[in-house]
């Protein structure tokens, strides 16, 4: 008898990226899907395609004129489906069809993402498709402000795409091949895309506590914050201080910089310091070209990166709750503390575990796809670092290096997008299915030097 094959909840989610990679780049590799009614190149069809489903942002080819309309609805579903998920999207349209979802589609929806309990899951993933549109709906409209009195009816598409690339936190555009940076000092753009990137790459577990801390407010008296669970109280406060500290950094570094920020307003200044911030946490737009920055503004840039956005959310990176535990167990084990507390409340050693193999597998990837890269593109250091650690991050931002990647550039790159958005941790426990016995004789300690 043939042996049924069985795949986890993991496989699956993995497969079904790879699936929506996989027929999205056979759609754009179709003659109609490029501007000038010429197929192009099959790499070039798989990098838009990967990079879309993965939120990235890294092109090989110009959005705006490298595809006809129909690729450009391609990459924006593509977009879509990335930043939700596909399981989430056909779990949405069952929703909406009153089909009866069973115990794997809940666990499905669980894992991708990352929830800790199935209670509720049909309701979650409802305000997440709800909040969703509605968000990138507003930031539509608000982009429309703009967009439609510059450049007519066609600003109404350029809208539509923006507010869903942004939310996203894909970074790709349809205005023009330099990003946004002819819009670097415009408050209406740099207001709008920010909050977008925020409100996406904060996480819905958040939203949800938010709104929930809102409407008993006045009820219970609570105060805001105290009545956030840890979750939400890490992720803001991390969010926070990420941007305010990028920020700060980018404004001092860059101030005198005249192929960046140096020309600017005060306000402008401002402005462009804290996009910069706000964007290296896995949006990838760019009102500042990335080439010309300082040294020290890149570092940073790539610090941000790899952190990124906030679990359960649109966003790349290792995530911000995530380095937060890191570094408290880092002070608590300088002080000799057993323990990890942070708002009077301890961090389990699990989740301190899963941080640590995160961020390990994580570098692991960078650093790999790093010396790969280096050795086929002989590019500066840097710019093959800045984009490896954008690419595993999924963030989308370069330094002028994506367009001239050779072939084999181009497959690191796309491979390194593609684990960076599944996540190394998923990569692991899909191919480990088969859980070991447990011994019951455990091995002897043995004490050893650290450090």
């Amino acid at each position: 008898m043939k042996k049924r094959i069985s795949l986890s909840t993991t496989q699956m989610i993995l497969l079904s990226f790879l699936l929506a990679i996989l027929v999205g780049s056979l759609l754009l590799f179709l003659p109609f899907a490029s501007a000038d009614g010429k197929s192009v190149s099959y790499i070039d069809a798989l990098f838009t395609a990967t990079t879309s489903v993965c939120v990235t942002g890294l092109v090989t080819l110009p959005t705006v004129s490298a595809w006809s309309v129909f690729g450009q609805i391609v990459i924006l579903i593509l977009i879509q489906i990335g930043g939700l998920g596909i399981i989430t999207i056909i779990s949405g349209l069952m929703i909406s069809l009153h089909k009866r979802m069973g115990l794997g589609d809940r666990m499905l929806i669980q894992d991708a993402f990352n929830l800790n309990s199935l209670s509720g899951i049909v309701q979650f993933l409802k305000k997440v498709l709800i909040g969703t549109f509605i968000v990138e709906g507003v930031g539509a409209l608000l982009y429309m402000t703009v967009f439609i009195p510059e450049f007519g009816p066609k600003g109404i598409w350029i809208s539509l795409f923006n507010a869903v690339s942004a939310f996203c936190n894909a970074g790709m555009d349809i205005i023009g091949e330099d990003s946004l940076c002819a819009y670097a000092v415009h408050p209406m753009i740099n207001f709008v895309t920010s909050m977008l990137i925020i409100l996406g790459g904060i996480g819905y577990i958040v939203w949800w506590d938010l709104i929930r801390v809102g409407k008993n407010f006045k009820k219970q008296k609570l105060k805001c914050f105290s009545g956030l669970t840890l979750h939400s109280k890490i992720a803001l406060s991390a969010t926070g201080i990420f941007l305010a500290v990028g920020a700060v950094l980018f404004f001092i570094f860059e101030y005198n910089n005249p192929q960046t920020i140096g020309e600017f307003s005060l306000f402008g200044k401002l402005q462009a310091a804290f996009f910069q911030s706000v964007t290296t946490r896995t949006a990838g737009f760019a009102t500042v070209p990335q080439q010309n920055l300082t040294d020290a503004s890149a570092v940073v840039s790539l610090f941000l990166m790899f952190v990124g956005g906030s679990p359960v959310g649109t966003a790349g990176g290792v995530k911000t709750v995530t380095i937060a535990i890191l570094v408290l167990s880092t002070f608590a084990t300088i002080r000799n503390n057993e323990d990890v507390v942070l708002f009077r409340r301890r961090i389990s050693k699990q989740a301190i575990g899963k941080a640590v193999a995160v961020v390990s597998m994580s570098f692991i990837i960078a650093f790999t796809s790093t010396i790969l890269l280096s050795a086929v593109s002989g590019a500066p250091a840097l710019d093959v670092m800045y984009e490896t650690f954008s690419a595993t991050a999924t963030v989308g931002l370069s330094r002028n290096l994506t367009a001239g990647l050779n072939l084999i550039g181009k497959i690191i790159i796309i491979v390194t997008m593609y684990l960076g958005r599944v996540g190394p941790i998923s990569m692991v426990i899909a191919f480990h299915t088969k859980k070991q016995k447990q011994n019951i004789i455990k091995n002897p300690t043995e004490e050893i030097s650290v450090g």
